[in-house]
């Protein structure tokens, strides 16, 4: 991690390689605290990386940030509501490489069992 105190506030300088096998720079200024300057760092390094072994959690983030642009805000509404009670708190903090198939299936026999629609479900599912 290559946090920097910058005055009053922190900063983050590293390099990075891009979709294409380029190195670049990356400059991110403005933190309030060292760890929130890593954090940011670890982030952006594992969206760069395509890295299965983020949590379910961050990929929800990356995803809402690159899809809000591209959906009707209601159905982002729709999609963020379903996420935040259905699906996160089953598999918020497992890392995406460790999701598997027995796992989704269990989730799946829950919520079959706590009596939903199957056009809800359907709709969960998707």
């Amino acid at each position: 991690m290559s946090a920097t105190k910058d005055g009053k506030m922190w900063r983050c300088q590293f390099y990075y390689t891009d979709w294409q096998g380029t190195r670049r720079k990356k400059n991110k200024r403005g933190f309030k605290t060292k760890g929130e300057a890593e954090e940011w760092e670890r982030v952006f390094l594992l969206k760069k990386a395509g890295n299965m072994d983020m949590p379910f959690k961050k990929f929800w983030e990356l995803y809402k940030e690159d899809m809000s642009s591209r959906l009707r805000k209601t159905t982002m509404k729709n999609k963020e509501y379903i996420v935040n009670d259905k699906i996160l708190p089953y598999f918020g903090e497992i890392p995406l490489s460790e999701i598997s198939a027995p796992m989704i299936r269990r989730w799946q026999n829950e919520l079959i069992s706590k009596g939903y629609e199957p056009t809800y479900l359907k709709t969960i599912n998707n």
